[in-house]
């Protein structure tokens, strides 16, 4: 029989051991998937334990020195779909990832980040732990993985306070650093088209020439978006303000590769026809004549705008 005053000291330890867990230093809650349809063979439990170790490698790490609870955790997605097997342990494809970010007082997530990154390609031996060193490069997959946890840690961090996130962009970039001479693509200043690439992306958000970029990310969330379920029409003038934070970046470089202004107005096309769809005509006017002038590629959505009444 055990002891009441055993008991107690087992409840007491099993309390602390909840207090303790409920609380992780782990900051991701990643979803991974991994699809291999286009590539012809037999052994198809290898992509499984890809899909498993690229999960555990993700969702384990310890990322930063902040402590996150559960409900705190970074909510993102990585979608891997193999094109090619170049070798029995080498293969080619592309990398989707998505962020999303939960909006105050409501159980909205807004997309903060969704794009593809077309120069995957890495080594995968199956039960083989993903090792990474940020020191050092010594594989592409750890490499890739890492820079983006980073860069989603990041953006998740720009989102709640302004410029929040430069320490955790700041490692992306040492990756990229390490990795110039990694015979994978992706990392190099040509890789790709358009320089769309890891190095690109990373050095725009870094450089201070698109720090309105930046600014936006957090004014939009923080003034606009959590501010939505409160006062609307105070959320849409914030917004509007964050725009022109936008407009501003793009009149001054007018360039056809900055990457990561495009990233984040397209991450926001849909919802902000939502938004706007519903506000007075001057106010769509005024913000449909900045959407078009910095995203002309979605003229077409925006219009909903002006032709749709909320």
């Amino acid at each position: 029989m055990i002891s009441f005053n055993k008991c107690r000291l087992l409840l007491s330890v099993l309390s602390l051991f909840m207090a303790v867990t409920a609380v992780s230093a782990q900051e991701l809650y990643c979803n991974v998937q991994v699809s291999a349809q286009k590539i012809q063979g037999s052994n198809r439990e290898i992509f499984q334990s890809m899909q498993r170790d690229i999960y555990e490698f993700m969702n384990s790490m310890v990322w930063t020195d902040n402590v996150f609870s559960f409900s705190e955790k970074i909510e993102c997605n990585l979608l891997i779909n193999l094109d090619e097997q170049l070798s029995a342990d080498e293969f080619r494809g592309t990398l989707q990832v998505q962020l999303s970010r939960p909006v105050y007082n409501t159980t909205y997530e807004s997309t903060v980040l969704n794009f593809v990154d077309n120069n995957l390609q890495f080594r995968y031996i199956e039960f083989q732990t993903i090792d990474w060193n940020p020191n050092a490069f010594t594989n592409n997959l750890a490499s890739v993985l890492a820079y983006y946890a980073y860069l989603v840690i990041g953006m998740d961090f720009d989102s709640f306070s302004p410029m929040g996130g430069t320490p955790y962009f700041q490692v992306a970039e040492k990756i990229v650093q390490n990795a110039q001479n990694a015979p994978e693509p992706g990392w190099k200043p040509y890789d790709g088209s358009r320089n769309r690439n890891r190095y690109w992306l990373v050095k725009n958000i870094l450089n201070d020439e698109y720090a309105g970029v930046r600014q936006f990310v957090y004014h939009y969330h923080i003034r606009g978006l959590d501010k939505l379920e409160s006062d609307r029409t105070l959320a849409r003038a914030e917004i509007y303000e964050s725009l022109r934070r936008l407009q501003e970046v793009y009149r001054r470089r007018p360039d056809p590769f900055m990457y990561y202004l495009t990233l984040v107005i397209e991450a926001k096309t849909n919802e902000m026809v939502l938004i706007y769809t519903p506000a007075f005509p001057e106010e769509k006017n005024r913000v449909v004549q900045i959407l078009v002038e910095i995203d002309p590629a979605n003229e077409a959505k925006y219009q909903l705008i002006l032709t749709t009444t909320g």
